[in-house]
This record gives C-alpha cells, structure tokens and sequence, in this order.
C-alpha cells in the first residue's frame, strides 16, 4: 500500500466520522459525569465560584489571615486560604476547620497582602464539602 492511498484511507476515515458525529444525536452526558464523580465528592463549580477562582487561587500561605483573626491554633486559615485547592477528599478537613467559634473572616481577608476573599474561599469550601 503506498502512502498516498493510506492518506486518502485516512482523509475517507475521518470525513465519515465527522459526518456521523454532526448527524448522531448527542445525549446529555452531564448527569452520568456527576453520577461518576459522586462517589469522590467532585462537584461542578457554580458561574460565581468560577468567576472569583482566580482571586481564590491568589493565596501565598503567609499565616497573616490566622495572625489577625486571633484563631491561630484553632482555625487553620492558611490551610482555608488555599482549601478549594485541595485534593475534595480533604475538603471536609478543611469545612471543619470552620466549626466552633466563628472565625473573623473579615478581618482576615483585611489583612491578606494578596487580597484573598476569604468568606468566599468559606463559602465555597462548605458547599463542596457537603456530602
């Protein structure tokens, strides 16, 4: 077989299967992706949560969050800070790093020298951490 007969194979190939691709009726695939991902606790972000994710992902682990809460060695806010970037298996350590008294997550965003929000960083780390 020459290489220009196996081009033209391939040219052919490819032309079907994008011509059935266009044709086939797609189903919604986004029920059995979550139902695949249930079981690891991996949720879908909401518009919101994927809009703020870049000053989300800003934190530099500094401990200055923790310092001006007055919660350091009862709430890890460093570990909150960058807790939508854990692995979701971790992510009911990090929402119980939430429960007691409540953190100031106010002043602590205030002293972040990187400006993460971090009633949004707690917020987002409940939800994804619900089962």
């Amino acid at each position: 077989m020459s290489r220009a007969t196996a081009l033209a194979r391939l040219a052919a190939a490819y032309g079907v299967h994008q011509v059935r691709r266009r044709v086939r009726r797609q189903r919604p695939r986004l029920e059995q992706l979550l139902e695949t991902y249930a079981p690891d606790r991996i949720r879908p972000l909401t518009p919101e949560e994927r809009a703020s994710l870049p000053a989300l992902s800003g934190c530099i682990l500094c401990g200055a969050c923790a310092l001006a809460a007055a919660r350091y060695g009862k709430v890890r806010l460093p570990d909150l800070a960058g807790g939508h970037l854990r692995s979701y298996d971790m992510l009911p350590l990090a929402a119980g790093d939430l429960e007691g008294a409540e953190p100031d997550l106010e002043a602590a965003a205030a002293a972040c020298p990187v400006g993460v929000p971090l009633p949004e960083v707690a917020a987002m780390v409940s939800r994804l951490s619900r089962s």
